[in-house]
């Protein structure tokens, strides 16, 4: 078994459109705390890979993550890009979950979605490549300082993508005033923590009937459940997941998928 830092070999090919990666079973590919460099033998060029982490070197993750994901070039291009960002990468979501999105998204016949938190813009993409040519995905971040709308245009996506800039309570509530309520299928939040809770709610007023509220990093890394962990954004989430246990507006599935992810579908 090598560690998480050694560098080992990954092959790659072209499988229906998509670049389909295929891992050794002693590396452990989806972590945000690990970071992986792996070389092609194919052209011999580095790559750098970011997730979320569960338990490192599980050879069933590894043969899950073998056996299911799949990228374009853009969504690689795009992973490069945030993995490259100093002291930033591991904001960059889980690269299985946004997958599961995908699979939710054209399950439910989604048009209208909701991002709350674009960072470098990886699941936006991701999710506007799951809509139908008229679906609609707004996402909002604090500021576009590392998004990168050039390869939302490259992935031939960026009129899918309705970007907002601002707060983004402020911004949840002007959607609420422009769309009405109810008028949402799916929404995700992956935003500052501390607002959390504020989110939740007013993305249940913009989810229609059976529309579904994914909620990231509801783990948060395991500091969930350390009972000595009092920090602000710990408390937050700690109480953005009691409330949503409790809530009877929705029912919930809590996955240990990335940093933790719980969908809530509304009743």
């Amino acid at each position: 078994m090598i560690g998480a830092n050694q560098k080992r070999n990954i092959y790659s090919f072209h499988y229906g459109g998509l670049l389909r990666l295929s891992f050794p079973f002693d590396i452990f590919f989806l972590s945000s705390f690990y970071h992986h460099n792996v070389v092609s033998t194919q052209n011999n060029r580095s790559m750098a890979w970011t997730g979320k982490i569960q338990e490192l070197g599980d050879p069933i993750d590894q043969y899950i993550y073998e056996h299911s994901l799949h990228f374009t070039t853009e969504q690689l291009e795009l992973i490069e890009y945030s993995k490259s960002l100093p002291g930033l990468s591991r904001m960059l979501g889980s690269l299985d979950e946004a997958q599961f999105f995908q699979v939710l998204i054209r399950l439910m016949n989604c048009k209208r979605c909701i991002e709350i938190g674009t960072f470098t813009g990886y699941t936006s993409m991701t999710i506007a490549l799951a809509l139908p040519s008229d679906g609609q995905l707004i996402t909002c971040d604090i500021d576009d300082q590392y998004i990168r709308q050039d390869l939302w245009v490259k992935a031939g996506v960026r009129d899918k993508i309705n970007l907002r800039i601002g707060p983004a309570i402020e911004t949840l509530e002007k959607l609420i005033e422009e769309y009405g309520e109810g008028s949402f299928d799916f929404i995700f939040i992956d935003a500052d923590k501390i607002n959390y809770l504020e989110y939740y709610n007013l993305s249940m007023r913009l989810l229609r009937s059976n529309g579904l509220i994914a909620v990231d990093n509801t783990l948060w890394n395991g500091h969930v459940v350390d009972e000595t962990d009092t920090s602000a954004q710990t408390v937050a989430i700690r109480k953005t997941n009691d409330f949503i246990r409790d809530d009877q507006r929705v029912d919930i599935s809590f996955l240990r998928l990335g940093d933790g992810t719980t969908l809530c579908r509304k009743k």
